[in-house]
């Protein structure tokens, strides 16, 4: 019974990438478009909208952004009228990125730097959910070297190599109590590294009207030598040993995109984009713990039997004068968490998204870009068929960002 009872307790993800940590936050001119512009060389963070459009830029280039991201949701168990919120944390999304090569020449290389899958919530010590998570942060840095080649005056291709750096630290509560009446508890931190691909087609007709084909493989993200750390009576440290690892993988899903650029005028374009996140991948969450006592700590294989998930983004820029331009967009995603499977640590469903951004040149060299991107993820009523874990879970999310660009 022990045994059944660990391997519960400790099944929990470790690194939960729903659609509520895929982080749809890496160019502020797009993010601004609500995450549309595939088909748009907008600027340098094309390096990761379409790898394809980088060597249409007409200038070389260099920018760094930052969108402090404050998730927003709350849970009510079934039965009760008393609501739970996360704590306020900020999590800090970033994004860097380079573009040089022959202003008038046929190729490009670009490096991007970002963080296209993360998170940071605090549910609390005490809240009704504790059993399945107290606290998760969670950071995926990837670092994309990248090279775009027009093949005729209308077509571009390009690619780039993805390294994901990967960082966790999760909590969670133990169902036993220390005499003083607080619970056991468990943390699971470490760092892991996977890595993939990023390429993508820009093709540009006669009418201006633009396409745009991409694909970001799956990235395979791989744990190993994790702390797992447990705060548990003396009668229990048998079963949770000091000192213990474990290591785990998870895989990152493909992302394949189709996107259309339409000039409405000689100073607006409109952007659509719709993408297919291919987590069907995600079947499972294993953890493989480097020292099993007998009667005590398994390890384990948690079900996640995620489903295909999908986008569709809509987004306008208009470039008011030479100095000053406005952006705004609206786009709809498609939960892939299926029914029994939301979890406190990816509280996910079907979501809204809604966004606006402006850029000013003060220069013909420097130029600022800021956004404000919103998410209402819609009301989510479930009981998770592993932990039990029964009620409503809410959540809004507020993304302010800024970036400063340099140009020459």
């Amino acid at each position: 019974m022990k045994k059944i009872l660990l391997s519960v307790i400790l099944a929990a993800p470790l690194w939960v990438f729903g659609q509520g940590f895929q982080v749809n936050l890496q160019g502020q001119k797009q993010i601004g478009m609500a995450g549309a512009g595939s088909a748009l060389a907008l600027d340098e963070a094309s390096v990761f909208f379409n790898p394809g459009a980088v060597s249409f830029l007409e200038k070389n280039s260099i920018s760094g952004g930052v969108n402090p991201l404050l998730f927003k949701s709350a849970f009510q168990l079934s039965g009760s009228n008393v609501t739970e919120n996360v704590k306020n944390k900020i999590a800090p999304p970033f994004e860097f990125y380079a573009v040089w090569g022959p202003k008038s020449g046929k190729w490009k290389l670009g490096l991007g730097v970002y963080t296209p899958f993360g998170g940071l919530v605090d549910w609390g010590d005490s809240w009704s959910g504790k059993y399945s998570l107290t606290s998760l942060n969670l950071k995926a840095i990837y670092f994309q070297p990248t090279i775009s080649v027009k093949i005729t005056d209308a077509i571009g291709i390009g690619a780039g190599f993805v390294y994901n750096h990967g960082e966790v630290d999760l909590q969670k509560a133990i169902p036993y109590d220390f005499p003083d009446g607080r619970s056991a508890s468990a943390q699971l931190k470490g760092t892991g590294k996977g890595y993939g691909w990023n390429a993508g087609i820009y093709i540009k007709t006669l009418s201006d009207v633009t396409f745009a084909i991409t694909h970001k493989s799956k990235v395979v993200t791989k744990l190993d030598g994790g702390e797992a750390n447990f705060d548990v009576p003396a009668s229990l440290r048998g079963a949770f040993p000091t000192g213990n690892t474990f290591n785990a993988e998870l895989p990152l899903p493909a992302t394949t995109s189709l996107g259309i650029g339409i000039p409405l005028s000689k100073s607006t374009k409109l952007a659509f984009d719709a993408s297919w996140v291919q987590w069907h991948v995600y079947k499972e969450l294993a953890f493989d713990y480097a020292t099993n006592p007998p009667g005590g700590l398994p390890d384990t294989k948690s079900p996640r039997n995620y489903r295909d998930g999908s986008s569709f983004k809509l987004g306008i820029n208009h470039q008011a004068s030479d100095k000053f331009a406005v952006r705004a967009g609206v786009g709809y995603a498609f939960s892939p968490v299926q029914d029994g499977y939301v979890t406190p640590e990816a509280p996910d469903a079907d979501r809204y998204i809604l966004s606006v951004g402006a850029g000013y040149s003060f220069t013909s060299k420097f130029e600022v870009n800021a956004s404000f991107f919103f998410e209402d993820v819609k009301s989510r009523t479930q009981k998770n068929l592993e932990t039990g874990l029964d009620g409503t879970f809410k959540t809004l999310v507020y993304a302010p960002g800024i970036s400063l660009t340099y140009k020459w």
